[in-house]
This record gives C-alpha cells, sequence and structure tokens, in this order.
C-alpha cells in the first residue's frame, strides 16, 4: 500500500517574537509545505516581549500581550511543546531532544533562541531578590516585590532600564536608577535630550546615580542593598540588571555551528549549516547583531521566503528607530544622531514647551534624529533617512517638520 510522501519536518527550538513570526510568514506562504514541531522555554504560548513593560505598569495584563495562544497552535497543526527547552542538536541525525528527553527529527531547523539578560558579575549577584527583566516571571516577580517591599534599584539607565523603572513607580515602589555612564539612554540619545528626560523622569519621582559604578549586592537571605566602587551605598530590596543582553547560543555552540558574538548568518538567515537558519537576537549578520523588533520581522520575512523555496529575498540591515514606552513622555531616535566631520546639527530648542529637536546632516541628506517632546515627525524623518533623499531644498524648513518643510 503506497501512503502519500510524508511532508519535511520543520523544527524550531524558541518560541518567542522572532521564531513565530517567521512561522507565520511561511504559514502565509506556503501552509502545507513542512510538519512543524515548536520548543518554548517557557510554559506559555508566544507573547509580545515588547509589551511587559506596560504589564509591569499596570497598563495591560497578561492576555492583552499574547500573540498566539495554544488554541493557535492546534488550528495551524503545530506541535507545540512549551516549558520544554530543547537541550541537545546531533546535526549529523539530524534530531533535537528536549529536557524531558522527548525527541524530533528534523528536515530544517530554525533557531530563535534570543538572547539573555547580562548580570554583572560582582558578588552577590545570585541572590534571591536580584534578577533580570526579559520575561513573564520576571514581571511577575517584579510585581510580587512591589506587593511587599520597597526599595527597588534598577542597573542600567538604557531604554529597557527606564522602562523597568518606570513600572516599578508605577507600582508604589521607591526607585533608583543606577547607571554608569552620565548620559541616560546614552546609546540613542545626546547629553541635552537626555537632560530634559531625566528632568521629567525625575518630576514623576524616580531617582538617578548617574557615573555609578556597582561594586557589589549586599545581603544575606535576600538582597538588602547595593554598594558602589566609591564606599557609598543605598537600600534595594530588589535590584533589576538591565545593563544588556547577550545573545543565546549554548546550545548552537554545543551542537558545533559557527559562532562569534551570535550565531553567525548570511544574507539569507542560514547557518553555516545549510539545513539550520536562525533569526533574532540570536543571529549575527556581517558582525551586526539585533535587539529591536523592526530588523527581526524582516530578518522572518526573508527567512520564511527561503524555507518556503521561494529563495530570492535577501536581508539587508536598516536602521530602526528607538522609542521609550513611559507614559506622558515622547521620544524618538533614529539613525547616526553623533555626526561625523562633515555633518551639521540643526537644533531646535523649547524649554517652556520641553521640546527638543536635532538633525544631523551630511552631504545634503539627514542621517540622523532625536526628537524630545514633539516626535510627530520622526516617521517622516525616519523616510527621509531610509530614501537618502536630497534635503537641501527645504534646509530652513526641515527642523519645523513635513508640513513646514513640503
Amino acid at each position: 500500500m503506497t501512503g502519500a510522501r510524508a511532508k519535511p519536518s520543520l523544527v524550531v527550538i524558541g518560541n518567542g517574537m522572532a521564531g513565530m513570526r517567521t512561522v507565520e510568514e511561511l504559514l502565509k506562504l506556503a501552509p502545507d509545505l513542512y510538519d512543524i514541531t515548536v520548543f518554548g522555554a517557557e510554559p506559555h504560548g508566544n507573547y509580545n516581549r515588547i509589551l511587559l513593560s506596560p504589564v509591569l505598569a499596570g497598563e495591560k495584563n497578561m492576555d492583552d500581550i499574547m500573540l498566539n495562544t495554544r488554541e493557535w497552535y492546534a488550528q495551524n497543526g503545530i506541535a507545540l511543546h512549551a516549558g520544554d527547552p530543547v537541550v541537545h542538536i546531533d546535526r549529523v541525525r539530524r534530531t533535537v531532544r528536549a529536557a524531558s528527553g522527548l525527541a524530533v527529527h528534523y528536515d530544517r531547523l530554525l533557531l530563535a533562541t534570543g538572547s539573555k539578560p547580562f548580570m554583572l558579575p560582582v558578588p552577590g549577584h545570585t541572590l534571591p531578590g536580584v534578577i533580570g527583566f526579559r520575561d513573564i516571571d520576571d514581571v511577575a516577580t517584579m510585581l510580587d516585590a512591589a506587593k511587599n517591599h520597597r526599595h527597588a534599584v534598577v542597573i542600567g539607565g538604557g531604554l529597557l532600564g527606564l522602562e523597568a523603572a518606570n513600572g516599578l513607580l508605577r507600582q508604589g515602589m521607591e526607585v533608583t536608577v543606577v547607571h554608569v555612564s552620565d548620559t541616560l539612554m546614552n546609546q540613542q540619545l545626546d547629553k541635552p535630550a537626555s537632560a530634559l528626560l531625566k528632568q521629567a523622569l525625575e518630576v514623576k519621582g524616580l531617582r538617578f546615580l548617574l557615573n555609578a559604578h556597582t561594586a557589589e549586592i549586599v545581603g544575606n537571605a535576600r538582597v538588602t542593598a547595593v554598594r558602589f566602587k566609591d564606599g557609598s551605598e543605598i537600600p534595594a530590596d530588589l535590584v533589576v540588571m538591565a545593563a544588556g543582553v547577550r545573545p543565546n547560543i549554548a546550545l548552537a555552540q554545543q551542537a558545533g555551528l559557527f559562532c562569534e558574538r551570535a550565531i553567525v548568518v548570511d544574507d539569507t538567515l542560514q547557518s553555516y549549516d545549510p539545513r539550520v537558519y536562525a533569526v533574532g537576537e540570536c543571529v549575527q549578520h556581517r558582525s551586526a547583531t539585533f535587539g529591536l523588533v523592526a530588523p527581526i520581522w524582516e530578518q522572518a520575512k526573508v527567512c520564511a521566503a527561503h524555507l518556503a523555496g521561494n529563495g530570492h529575498r535577501r536581508y539587508v540591515q536598516q536602521a530602526s528607530p528607538t522609542k521609550l514606552k513611559v507614559t506622558g513622555i515622547d521620544l524618538y531616535s533614529v539613525g547616526n544622531f553623533i555626526g561625523g566631520p562633515d555633518s551639521e546639527d540643526l537644533v531646535l530648542r523649547d524649554p517652556r514647551r520641553g521640546i527638543y529637536k536635532r538633525l544631523v546632516v551630511e552631504h545634503n541628506r539627514l542621517a540622523g534624529a532625536v526628537l524630545y517632546g514633539d516626535v510627530a515627525d520622526g516617521p517622516w524623518y525616519f523616510d527621509l533617512i531610509q530614501q537618502r533623499s536630497d534635503i537641501s531644498a527645504m534646509r530652513q524648513r526641515l527642523l519645523f517638520g513635513k508640513a513646514a518643510a513640503t
């Protein structure tokens, strides 16, 4: 008796946004091509990690941020193993083995293992009450701490750190943000915009220690304080490490895939093993790694096209804007805001209205923009940067936005 030929098997390691977006794109292109199996470390369906900050701040709940429920997997014929992470990849036999012992064969493998919070390796960093800000469990820990404790310290004054600090403040904690640089969000903002941001957040009730180097986290059964290199210390019942992330590549390394800072992929998101693809925060493409959602959505599209056998797309890196998810604070940054020897700055300051704009112009093209307080024209500036538009005709009016300039 001759049965229908079995479908090839696609196994996805990682049930987060990057992996599932790739699967969604694949289902649009070739809904019946593969038998799909998904392994995830967390015991949930796929949720929007970007919206953890509003959940922490009490503006959204867990149901609001679910992207793919368990029913969605079932409807699409996808076998989901949530809460059962893959612990071993055998590339010779083309099988993966999960923590439960379950083994699944693959014809194509997609790695979407994401990243891990970087925990400062100072004494005390493993104490109870010291966490990262990465997943639903971290948010639950923070909400729990806010009910029973008073002093929170957030280490890291970047995008994620400020969102965590704002959420904890909204939950009634006294929050101090500790940052190693003298500028908040120093990778996205120049000093004047950062100063405005700091002022606005201080009005909300946050405290800041800049140029502060953490030396030790103090405590016995639980964290009680954070001590700095100069010997000073501040009380802490909860410490949130938001000092960056590291690509989660241990599994790929153990499988012998070529990795540098992350899993090295080509323009089709293929690793050095042609059966293995990777997307998201665990990949390195042309020596860059990724943390923002826009480039990862683009990776998902390109990778899905190749998995579907429509192999004509190439992944091209592009600038991505940064926005802060703190209610009442408008901030937008994109492109090269530092400038270079051939660039000029166009600056508008209106301290009374709390507005600051800085546009970096190079060879009659917009190279970067930092907007604070009035961000309505952010997407338009972003388009000008992307299109490499000649702005010489509207240069005098560029700062006043699209309506004035066009």
